[in-house]
Order: C-alpha cells, then sequence, then structure tokens
C-alpha cells in the first residue's frame, strides 16, 4: 500500500478550493475537510444568536457550546457540515454569512479553536483540506501543498452563478465587491493572514474547466505518493 499524505489546498475565495479537493479526495480515497465550512459554521452560530465578534473576543467560552461535525453524504458523495446536530450546508453558503465569516476568522480565540481540531483531523494522514492558512498554518508539514487563485472578476462570475443557480437573489457587483473585501480583510488579519506557503504550487485556474484543475492537481498528488 502506498504510503498517505496531506495535502493542502489554499488559496483566494471564490476559486473552487472545495470542489477541486474533494475531487482528489475522492479519486485518491482520502478524507474531504472543507475548513471555510468550520468558519462559516462559527458565523452561523453567532448570527442565529445575535452574537457580534466582540462578543467573543470578550467571552471565548462561547465556542465551548459549538460542535461540527462532517458527515458522508453517500448519495452526494461527500461530506455535509453539521452544526450541533443540524445539517447546515445551504444556510453556511448564504450572502450573510460570507458578508461576516472573514471577520469572525480573523478573532484569535475562534481560529485557536478551529485549528486544533483541524490538526486533529490530520494526524491519520490521508486528508485533503482547503482553506486559507492550511499549508501555512494548520498542516505546515504537508507532502503537497496548492495555492490557488483567478482573477477577481472570474471569482465573483463563479460565486454569482453558483447562487443564482441556488435560487439565490444577488447581484454580480456585490458578490465582487464581497470577494474583493474578503480577499482584503483575510490578506491583512493580525492572526494567520492569509499568505502562500513557501513551498506550494501555484494553479491560476481562472482559463480552466474543472475536469482540467483536477486532472493537473492529481498528477502532482500522485508524483509526490509515488517518490515517497
Amino acid at each position: 500500500m502506498p504510503k498517505k499524505i496531506n495535502i493542502a489546498v489554499d488559496g483566494h475565495s471564490s476559486c473552487g478550493k472545495g470542489t477541486l479537493a474533494r475531487n482528489i479526495a475522492k479519486s485518491l480515497g482520502y478524507v474531504f475537510i472543507d475548513s471555510g465550512a468550520m468558519y462559516r459554521a462559527v458565523t452561523l452560530y453567532m448570527l442565529t444568536k445575535n452574537l457580534k465578534p466582540d462578543d467573543l473576543k470578550s467571552n471565548p467560552t462561547i465556542l465551548n457550546d459549538i460542535n461540527i461535525e462532517f458527515r458522508f453524504n453517500p448519495s452526494l458523495q461527500f461530506f455535509e457540515t453539521f452544526l450541533n446536530g443540524k445539517l447546515v450546508e445551504e444556510e453556511i453558503r448564504g450572502m450573510e454569512v460570507a458578508s461576516w465569516v472573514s471577520q469572525v476568522s480573523a478573532i484569535k480565540e475562534v481560529r485557536d479553536f478551529l485549528v486544533a481540531q483541524q490538526r486533529k483531523i490530520g494526524l491519520e494522514k490521508g486528508v485533503v483540506m482547503d482553506g486559507r492558512d492550511i499549508g501555512t498554518v494548520v498542516f505546515p508539514d504537508a507532502e503537497l501543498k496548492i495555492f490557488m487563485t483567478a482573477r477577481p472578476a472570474v471569482r465573483a462570475k463563479r460565486r454569482f452563478d453558483e447562487l443564482r443557480e441556488k435560487g439565490k437573489d444577488v447581484n454580480y457587483e456585490e458578490v465582487l465587491m464581497n470577494i474583493m473585501e474578503r480577499d482584503r480583510i483575510d490578506s491583512t488579519r493580525a492572526e494567520s493572514p492569509f499568505l502562500k506557503a513557501d513551498d506550494a504550487i501555484t494553479l491560476d485556474n481562472t482559463d480552466m474547466t474543472r475536469e482540467q484543475q483536477a486532472e493537473v492537481a492529481l498528477q502532482w498528488a500522485r508524483g509526490v505518493i509515488a517518490a515517497g
């Protein structure tokens, strides 16, 4: 049996990190973990409880009331996000959560809480995790690190189309502004700013299909596994 590795997929918002990471995991028989969904789940919890970032900073014990799980859905062939036992996969993808998640992600207590959980998941190897700081903070020793990027206008169009397909009433300019603001907050925050790991391979998917991206990434992964 070939040895298992951990794969970190980082990159800008709406680059298709989750789709790529999910495809890699499925092809290799690995576990896929959407770290962004974890931050979105915390954000959703705060919104439903009418909590603001300052509330959590002053009382971090609130995090002890949050339980996030990923359960595999065999009919959909991917792991769905559950918050305190409730399926929240759709709710965490809405614009309200998107508007707050970068601010919540910048809170040190939230990052410490979730990074500890993420590292524990990766101890057994065979994990593909996507996010903003997987290769730099969560899995600095990951055997393969992929950094995804694309032009902001392309990312906004993809996100806009995704939301419209789900019946969400959004406009393109709102989505573009949200993406650019998230980029700004993520790259300038004090805690684990959004950076490319020195040993990460850049995958610019501006002009690539999902199939092309997956093919390239799987070549990289299989090369690392074979070399190990």
